[in-house]
């Protein structure tokens, strides 16, 4: 079990990878086919088309980036976890029938991991924890050295 604990840092780390690269991929292609995307708004009868879309399409491509990175971690899940509920109510849910139907949905998944990176936070291999301990180590060398000019 030790040596599992000593792995800890690479489950956080796994899936801020996989699923910060699905998004960012998504992102792209959908930033890259804009006019499409937009008429699929429109479709949907989601107000302000355009910018909605490119919006959204913004929103998965700069989440996943950050994602990947840890970097901003709980921040960004907030704007994902809209983006999705958005998705899932306008799109996903008018089709859903059944509970069964509702958790073997895509976008429900989606949504638990992007509450469980809010929640827990993106773990000790990311930037966020980086830019911590970073932080951390220059408040003790304040602390230290305010200590030493006392004594």
């Amino acid at each position: 079990m030790a040596r599992l604990d000593a792995l800890s840092w690479f489950g956080p780390l796994l899936v801020r990878c996989v699923f910060g690269y699905f998004w960012l991929e998504t992102g792209w292609a959908k930033l890259h086919n804009l006019a499409f995307f937009s008429s699929r708004f429109v479709e949907w009868g989601i107000p302000w088309p355009t910018f909605n879309a490119a919006l959204s399409a913004g929103t998965e491509f700069v989440g996943g980036l950050l994602m990947i990175l840890g970097l901003g971690t709980r921040l960004v899940m907030v704007p994902m976890i809209f983006n999705m509920l958005v998705a899932l109510a306008v799109v996903v849910l008018p089709q859903v029938g059944t509970l069964d139907e509702f958790v073997e949905l895509d976008e429900v998944l989606y949504v638990a991991v992007f509450a469980w990176l809010l929640l827990a936070g993106p773990g000790a291999a990311s930037l966020d924890a980086w830019i911590a301990r970073r932080r951390l180590a220059r408040a003790v060398d304040r602390e230290v050295a305010c200590r030493l000019e006392k004594a």
